[in-house]
């Protein structure tokens, strides 16, 4: 969330994540409690070699089961575990590096699932990263791995490289302009599918997009990660050529929206969290138009995480009802902001 990285102004973070499984164990929807107990042992075990050998960082590996709930959502939120993995903890873990660049699922879908975040459009750099993390690992447990499909995954999508390439993206210009479907199909049609902020099934809020390929088999990891960038930067162009026509034919328009937000989220004292994020894409818009000059890029994508539900909740050591998370949420924007000078 650091708007650190190339091309931040659309790409908020790049994600790779490879889907793994041990040889000789069922795939955890079919496994035993005692099968599942026997893999995270056998992968808490590679971890910590991992860790003593060193050149990997301080990490953490957290069971399930001693998280609480609001814990485990807030590693959601985060995007650090998956909500699938949130909601059943029996035999469950996840290790996590202590900058949260890395994590590794122990026992979702998968017996394995690494991933690696990074700022900006940086897949390439991540994928380097997390295959060094992968064969760390390999060299300690026994993958299930088939010379002619690839590693075996549970669910038939994942089979062969094992890998999900997605990028997070800002795309209020294309939605404005009422383009986004017919960029999101073209990019369905190349293999490509997008998603909403938390992956399948979730919702596109704050105009924010997952767009992330389909097809793991038959390609190598180089071509999977080459053709989502291809497609990526289509839509990176796009959305540059729609905000720079609104920037000509209807400036008055966009900045007035922009400060109207600004004004909201700097004074509100009731945020509810869809409207928080219908704010932060026009106030985000705002600074890369270059009419929000006080606020960093940073300080607003840390209101993606900060602003939802369990980490309003953490943020203040107890359980929140609704309308007291719409209250708070308004409280933690506002301070965000408490320091900007009007624009």
């Amino acid at each position: 969330m650091g708007a650190s990285g190339p091309d931040s102004d659309v790409v908020i973070s790049s994600r790779i994540r490879l889907a793994r499984n041990l040889d000789g164990h069922k795939f955890p929807q079919v496994a035993s409690s005692e099968e599942l107990a026997a893999v995270k042992t056998a992968v808490r075990g590679a971890c910590r070699e991992i860790e003593q050998h060193g050149g990997w960082g301080q990490f953490c590996f957290a069971e399930m089961h001693e998280l609480s709930s609001l814990d485990r959502q807030v590693l959601v939120e985060k995007h650090l575990i998956s909500p699938h993995h949130a909601q059943v903890a029996e035999a469950r873990a996840v290790w996590i590096r202590d900058d949260e660049a890395f994590s590794v699922m122990i026992n979702e879908e998968d017996h394995l699932r690494l991933q690696c975040l990074f700022s900006g459009m940086q897949l390439e750099q991540a994928w380097v990263a997390l295959a060094g993390l992968d064969d760390a690992l390999e060299a300690r447990l026994d993958y299930a791995y088939c010379r002619r499909r690839g590693y075996l995954t549970a669910c038939p999508t994942n089979v062969g490289t094992g890998l999900r390439a997605s990028l997070m993206m800002h795309l209020p210009a294309l939605v404005m302009a009422g383009l986004a479907g017919g960029v999101f199909g073209a990019a369905a049609k190349v293999g490509m599918v997008v998603r909403g902020l938390y992956g399948e099934g979730s919702e596109a809020i704050g105009n924010i997009f997952q767009v992330s390929n389909q097809i793991t088999l038959g390609q190598p990891e180089e071509e999977i990660i080459s053709n989502l960038q291809v497609i990526a930067r289509q839509i990176i162009d796009q959305e540059r050529r729609a905000r720079a026509a609104f920037a000509k034919d209807m400036r008055h328009q966009v900045e007035d929206k922009v400060f109207r937000s600004y004004g909201i989220l700097r004074h509100a004292r009731i945020l509810t969290s869809e409207e928080a994020m219908k704010r932060w894409s026009e106030v985000r818009l705002g600074y890369d138009f270059g009419f929000v000059k006080s606020v960093t890029p940073a300080s607003l994508n840390q209101l993606i995480v900060t602003t939802r539900p369990a980490s309003l909740q953490r943020r203040v050591g107890r359980q929140l009802g609704p309308f007291e998370r719409d209250l708070e949420r308004a409280r933690l924007v506002r301070e965000t902001l408490q320091n900007t000078s009007d624009c």
